[in-house]
């Protein structure tokens, strides 16, 4: 009669230890926290991206553009501003160049892809431009510029929309002077760049 009151009492005891380790495997853990910001306030709670496409067809061959105006800072040329490689060397992924310390990270024999850095105390806003010579026929080709960046720091859909005109503006007259100097023309004098001229971003 001990035997099966004490073989009772140990049972009870492993079935409440069950009852309760199946309890608290059914417990959900606490929701994560979302990670905080980073220092100097550079994450952007929401991003919204966005993307520029332009291109300008060039009656050359895409290997006779790309020696061209391919060249990460040859972006001094058709752009008309000061370019030099402050890290690294031109052409190859990691070269850094002076204009807005854009870093070479992508590449193709008739591409590339660069970014701008992060900076403290500023919103990060991912930007990513990306150059191709695309060939179409044997003899033509087209030259791609394409933009991809967070606009949610502007301050409304007006401003989003001006910015994107601007860009726009910005760089297609970009290609233009790269469909001149391709096709072996010279560009006209740069305009003054003084008060009111285009950031070049």
């Amino acid at each position: 009669m001990r035997h099966r009151s004490l073989d009772f009492a140990v049972a009870s005891m492993l079935a409440f230890a069950w009852c309760a380790a199946a309890t608290n495997a059914q417990t959900p853990a606490p929701a994560a926290q979302p990670a905080a910001a980073a220092p100097g306030g550079i994450v952007v709670a929401a991003p919204t991206y966005t993307s520029i496409l332009m291109e300008v067809a060039v009656n050359k061959p895409a290997a006779d553009v790309w020696k061209r105006v391919g060249k990460f800072c040859d972006i001094g040329e058709w752009l008309r501003i000061p370019c030099t490689i402050t890290s690294g060397k031109d052409g190859e992924v990691g070269a850094i160049r002076s204009v807005a310390a854009e870093v070479l990270v992508g590449k193709t024999e008739l591409s590339y892809t660069y970014t701008q850095p992060v900076r403290e105390g500023r919103p990060y806003n991912l930007y990513h431009g990306t150059l191709e010579a695309r060939p179409v026929t044997a003899t033509t080709s087209k030259l791609v510029y394409t933009l991809f960046f967070d606009n949610s720091m502007l301050a409304d859909d007006a401003a989003r929309a001006a910015d994107k005109t601007r860009r726009t503006a910005q760089f297609t007259q970009a290609l233009e002077n790269m469909k001149i100097l391709a096709e072996g023309g010279t560009l006209p004098p740069a305009p003054a760049r003084g008060r009111g001229a285009l950031p070049i971003s």
